[in-house]
C-alpha cells in the first residue's frame, strides 16, 4: 500500500515521497524496511533517526530526517487505526461448535462464534457477531450485546447485561457475589446479593478482573472504560464513562467514580468514596471520602505537588531526626 493511500486512509497529510510502498506496521526499535512506525514524542526522536522504518507518523514535520513522514493530529490513534487494518486478527474457527452447551432456551443472534467447552445457560442472549471462546460460561438470563468478545475461561453469571463492542479477557468473573457479612450470634452472616452488573458499549476489562454484582440495584461500569488486568470492582460500584483502572486497583463496595477518572496500578478506593469526573490517583495511592477533581498521590491523598514535597522531605527525615535530638540536648545543657 502506498504512503499517500495510507495517509489518506487516516486523514493525514504526506510530507515527501507519498509513492513509498508500506508493508507492514511497527514501532520504532522493530521496524524493518517497509514498515510504517508513528514517533509518540521528542525524547524518541534518536531512535527515530536509527530506526529502519520507511515512513513515519509524526504531529509535526521534523525536518532533520529523510524518511517521508505523515502529519497527524493523534499520531498513536493514527497508528492503532494502521495496526487494526494491517493486522485483521483471523478466527481459527467459524460457527457454533457441537461441542459446546447451548440451552434450547437460549438466544443466539446471526454470525456468533461459539467455541468447543462454552456453556450457554436458560435465557441468555448473545448479539450477532460476538465471538465465544472454549471454557466460557453464561449464566441463566445473562445479555451480551453484539461484535464483543469474551475470550477463554471467563465466567458471566446470572443477571449480567454486557454491551456491544465488549472485550472481555481471560479468567475474567463477572457477577460474582458481593463481599456483603453482617455480624450476628458471634458469626459472619451473609448478607444474600441479589442485584446484578451492567457493563456498557465500548468496554475492555482484562485478565482476571472480578467485578462484583451488587447486593440489590447494580454495579455499573460506563461506556468506553478500560481495566487493567488483576482489578477488583466490589458490589454496587458505579464507574463512569472513559475511565482507567490500571492493574491491581482495588475498589471497595458502593464507590461512585465520575467520567474519565484514572486510577494508576494498586490504587485503593474506600467503600463509599466519590472521586468528582476527570480525578487522578497515582500508584500505590489511597482514594476515600470526597474526592473533587483534581491529581492526588499517597496512602493518604494529598494534591500531587505537595505529595512531591513531602516525599522530598521524607528521604531526609533520619537526619533531621538526628538534628533535632542534637538541638534537644543543647537545650538541655543550656547552650
Amino acid at each position: 500500500m502506498k504512503l499517500k493511500d495510507i495517509s489518506a486512509l487516516i486523514g493525514g497529510e504526506v510530507v515527501g515521497d507519498g509513492e513509498v510502498e508500506i508493508t507492514g506496521v511497527s514501532g520504532i526499535s522493530e521496524a524493518k524496511d517497509g514498515d510504517i512506525t508513528f514517533l509518540s514524542g521528542p525524547k524518541l526522536l534518536r531512535d527515530l533517526k536509527n530506526s529502519s522504518a520507511a515512513a513515519v507518523i509524526v504531529k509535526k514535520a521534523v525536518n532533520d530526517i529523510e524518511k517521508p513522514q505523515i502529519i497527524a493530529s493523534n499520531p498513536l490513534y493514527a497508528f492503532a487505526r494502521l495496526l487494526s487494518y494491517f493486522y485483521v486478527k483471523p478466527y481459527q474457527y467459524k460457527g457454533i461448535s457441537e461441542k459446546a452447551f447451548i440451552s434450547e432456551k437460549a438466544v443466539i443472534g446471526e454470525n456468533v462464534t461459539i467455541y468447543p467447552f462454552a456453556h450457554i445457560s436458560d435465557n441468555a442472549k448473545i448479539g450477532a457477531g460476538t465471538v465465544i471462546y472454549s471454557g466460557v460460561f453464561i449464566g441463566v438470563g445473562s445479555i451480551i450485546g453484539n461484535d464483543s468478545e469474551i475470550y477463554p475461561n471467563v465466567t458471566v453469571r446470572e443477571g449480567v447485561n454486557i454491551g456491544s463492542r465488549v472485550i472481555i479477557h481471560a479468567g475474567a468473573v463477572i457477577g460474582s457475589d458481593g463481599f456483603g457479612y453482617v455480624f450476628e450470634d458471634g458469626m459472619h452472616r451473609k448478607i444474600p446479593q441479589v442485584g446484578g452488573v451492567i457493563i456498557k458499549d465500548d468496554v475492555e476489562i482484562g485478565a482476571n478482573v472480578t467485578i462484583d454484582r451488587a447486593t440489590t440495584g447494580n454495579t455499573t461500569i460506563g461506556r468506553g472504560t478500560k481495566i487493567d488486568n488483576l482489578v477488583q470492582i466490589g458490589h454496587n460500584v458505579r464507574i463512569g464513562s472513559n475511565v482507567i483502572l490500571v492493574s491491581q486497583v482495588g475498589i471497595a463496595g458502593s464507590s461512585d467514580l465520575g467520567d474519565g477518572v484514572i486510577l494508576g496500578g494498586q490504587v485503593g478506593v474506600a467503600d463509599h468514596a466519590t472521586l468528582e469526573a476527570g480525578t487522578m490517583v497515582g500508584a500505590k495511592g489511597g482514594a476515600m471520602g470526597e474526592m473533587k477533581r483534581g491529581v492526588y498521590s499517597g496512602i493518604l491523598p494529598m494534591p500531587h505537588r505537595d505529595w512531591l514535597k513531602a516525599m522530598a522531605v521524607f528521604s531526609k527525615l533520619p537526619e533531621l531526626n538526628k538534628k533535632v535530638k542534637e538541638l534537644e540536648e543543647k537545650i538541655k545543657e543550656g547552650k
